[in-house]
């Protein structure tokens, strides 16, 4: 048996598996629970879950932590009367459907035209009946997760309401689907009608101020940019703690020298101040909601001065 310290304390795990005392589907420590059990640094407990996880024993759960991987009996070939019996139940709603099922629980990535048609038990070349190709697919999704929340009917009175509504609801919408904003572009608009829907939204309601097209055109993209840019750290964080089996918190954790011998140079006196309160906790709703108001504010104080381009 090897005597390391990470190897002694995997084969401790790896016991507590083969006995039943973790079942598929349990946590498994966490690394900040292996430092404080086994007395070792945070470096030793990440390198204990990136074994396990290497060897196929964990996996990462997204906002739940490490846990015993479900063992998983392979599905026999699909025969050709079941598979054709599949591809006569085939849609384009089922194929974007499945599609974005699979992007938000594996990632972007994890997504082909041959992975979708495999999980819908149907030949790869009978998508193709359906969706042209990958990239039509995405936008097909993207415009189905706008259009699966939809903005109010009856709207809020005033502009700054009818932004902070639309605001709101996208992020909800990146929310539950953190691989979108990698897809929506800034610069080159896509033709998606349940995405122009939201700007329509903002742009009806920010033309009651009779401000020039142009002016209500770049303020909508400003908030718009602004919720897209905030749900761009959703996906690489999801897909860092799929591949780590760590947390946000707990991979900081592991980077603490590192951080401690940059404040003890002396080179971030301010940053030191505020590490050493140690009372910051990073928060993205909050983090979004005070960059709308802020936004907004800052908006809000154009408008009044009437301080624009025409």
């Amino acid at each position: 048996m090897n005597t390391a310290p990470y190897a002694r304390i995997v084969d401790e795990i790896k016991a507590r598996i083969d006995a039943g005392e973790l079942k598929p589907g349990d946590r498994v420590p966490s690394t900040r629970q292996i430092t404080q059990d086994w007395g070792v640094a945070m470096a030793t407990a990440t390198k204990v879950l990136t074994t396990l996880r290497r060897e196929g024993l964990v996996r990462a759960v997204p906002g739940v932590g490490t846990v015993v991987r479900t063992t998983e009996v392979p599905a026999p070939p699909v025969r050709a009367t079941r598979r054709r019996m599949a591809e006569a139940e085939l849609s384009r709603e089922a194929v974007v459907r499945r599609a974005i099922e699979i992007a938000d629980t594996e990632g972007l990535r994890a997504l082909s035209m041959r992975r979708v048609a495999t999980d819908l038990g149907a030949a790869t070349m009978s998508l193709y009946r359906y969706v042209p190709g990958k990239d039509e697919l995405v936008l097909l999704m993207a415009d189905a997760c706008f259009g699966d929340l939809l903005l109010p009917a009856a709207a809020p009175p005033g502009w700054r309401a009818r932004l902070e509504v639309a605001a709101r609801t996208q992020w909800q919408i990146y929310r539950r689907h953190p691989w979108l904003a990698q897809v929506i572009s800034m610069t080159r608009p896509q033709p998606l009608e349940n995405l122009l829907l939201h700007a329509e939204w903002s742009i009806s309601a920010l033309r009651e101020l009779d401000l020039p097209p142009s002016t209500a055109l770049y303020f909508h993209v400003a908030v718009f940019g602004y919720v897209r840019g905030a749900a761009a750290n959703l996906e690489p964080e999801a897909e860092a703690e799929r591949e780590t089996g760590l947390s946000a918190d707990e991979w900081v954790e592991t980077q603490e020298a590192e951080f401690n011998r940059i404040v003890a140079s002396g080179a971030i006196p301010a940053f030191a101040e505020l590490a050493a309160q140690d009372d910051f906790d990073l928060d993205l709703d909050m983090l979004f909601e005070l960059g709308l108001r802020w936004t907004l504010d800052g908006m809000a104080a154009s408008i009044e001065r009437r301080d624009f381009p025409r």
